[in-house]
């Protein structure tokens, strides 16, 4: 049909016939694309599930696993801990990986080594033997974190960046609160064993759903920043050459207190307060509970506003939370965890919405994997020094300090970040971009 006018008019008002109805036929194109994105977004949600239900979720088999393994609570700390010491190893080429190979092939092959080390955790009769297949795990697991990530920022229309991202942390929250549970039950009925098996085979099944689910985007889309992005200049937008992207490595300590206190909380729980395993589960599952909600409305206000000057509120609110959770009254412990553990999960879901602003689409994998470092080097030392403390000092007020002056240096980290990128955004430099945040 053709209009007397503009050619380009007469584009606009081309009609394509569906189940009857007169519908112009970029609308039709605009509503598969959104469909399309849509269900892939669903399906990186449902790794990300997959992953971390075992992830966080396997915490409370801690104590009966330290008893049938004879570990001392160092070695424990090293056990939970080798999850920062992999993840600084494996984060990066992990992002590079997932650039070369493509996000969906990195993340099932995460998936199926995942499986492969719960399955030898199961199966251990001896500390040793018990470290090496949580290395096995946590290689897996780190592999499919970095490729969930970059596959969410690379799918995700700029404008529902922070949004989508808040989805993928709240349901990755949902995940902790069932896999806890999940995991605790198992191993009342089959002992901590059973709990590893089940997760193994949940590994495994949202493998299956992800590879049947997810479709890439077009490698040749150009890269866009939303209404609230950063975008670098041209000449710094390699994400291994960038000072910013790299400076984001401190602001691992965000959640540094949320990963430690997470695996602490059952050894705290049995020591201070006198309660069992199914207590801490529920403490756990309570503190994802608030993540969830937490997660879902801080990425829509990191859409709304700048998310750096989101990142610094939130920050604010961690570091009182940080220091009380050192009261022995019960509910201000658990009202201390849940937001630590709530605060915390959602800046790190937030860190890679920042990448993804910052960066071209062939970059994000990259700067995943670098900004993930961060969390490598304070998963590993958080967990290790609470540890540490605990055996050297009798108690957990060390350890609960030492995450206390964690957030503060975090909250210092973001203001210097905030300030950095301010001065190097491009249109501050007088650079002319297609940007308009």
């Amino acid at each position: 049909m053709r209009c007397g006018c503009n050619p380009s008019v007469s584009v606009l008002y081309t009609y394509a016939v569906d189940a009857g109805t007169m519908q112009p036929a970029h609308n039709q194109q605009g509503m598969r694309k959104r469909q399309r994105w849509a269900i892939s977004v669903a399906a990186v949600i449902v790794a990300m599930m997959a992953i971390q239900m075992s992830s966080l979720g396997f915490s409370p088999l801690l104590p009966a696993m330290r008893k049938d393994l004879s570990a001392s609570y160092s070695q424990m700390g090293l056990f939970t801990g080798m999850y920062g010491l992999i993840a600084l190893l494996v984060s990066l080429p992990a992002g590079i990986l997932a650039a070369r190979i493509g996000e969906k092939r990195a993340l099932l092959a995460g998936l199926a080594v995942t499986a492969i080390g719960l399955v030898s955790l199961a199966e251990a009769t001896n500390f040793g033997f018990a470290l090496a297949s949580r290395a096995v795990w946590l290689i897996g697991y780190r592999t499919a974190f970095i490729s969930v990530f970059t596959a969410m920022a690379i799918v995700t229309p700029a404008r529902y960046r922070s949004r989508t991202m808040g989805i993928l942390g709240a349901m990755a929250a949902l995940a902790s609160v069932i896999g806890a549970p999940f995991g605790s039950r198992l191993a009342e009925l089959l002992g901590w064993r059973g709990g590893i098996f089940g997760f193994a085979a949940i590994s495994l099944a949202g493998g299956l759903l992800f590879a049947l689910l997810y479709r890439p985007a077009g490698s040749g889309e150009a890269a866009d920043p939303g209404p609230h992005g950063h975008p670098l200049a041209a000449g710094s937008a390699s994400a291994l050459r960038n000072p910013m992207i790299w400076g984001m490595i401190l602001l691992g300590l965000i959640n540094m207190g949320g990963f430690s206190v997470t695996f602490f909380v059952p050894y705290a729980v049995e020591t201070v307060f006198g309660l069992d395993a199914r207590e801490s589960a529920n403490i756990i599952s309570a503190s994802y509970m608030i993540a969830i909600v937490i997660n879902l409305g801080f990425g829509y206000l990191c859409d709304r506003y700048s998310r750096w000057n989101m990142m610094i509120v939130l920050s604010i609110l961690l570091i009182p939370s940080s220091f009380a959770v050192m009261s022995h009254d019960l509910l201000i412990f658990r009202c201390a965890v849940a937001l630590i553990v709530s605060l915390g999960h959602a800046a790190t879901n937030q860190l890679y919405a920042i990448v993804g602003a910052l960066l071209p689409r062939q970059e994000v994998g990259k700067g995943t994997g670098v900004v993930g470092l961060g969390s490598g080097i304070f998963g590993y030392l958080g967990p290790q020094m609470l540890g540490y403390l605990r055996d050297s000092t009798g108690g957990f007020t060390a350890g609960w300090i030492f995450v206390s002056v964690a957030a503060v240096l975090a909250l210092a980290d973001l203001l210097v970040l905030r300030m950095y990128s301010l001065r190097t955004r491009p249109e501050a430099r007088g650079i002319q971009t297609g940007y308009s945040g």
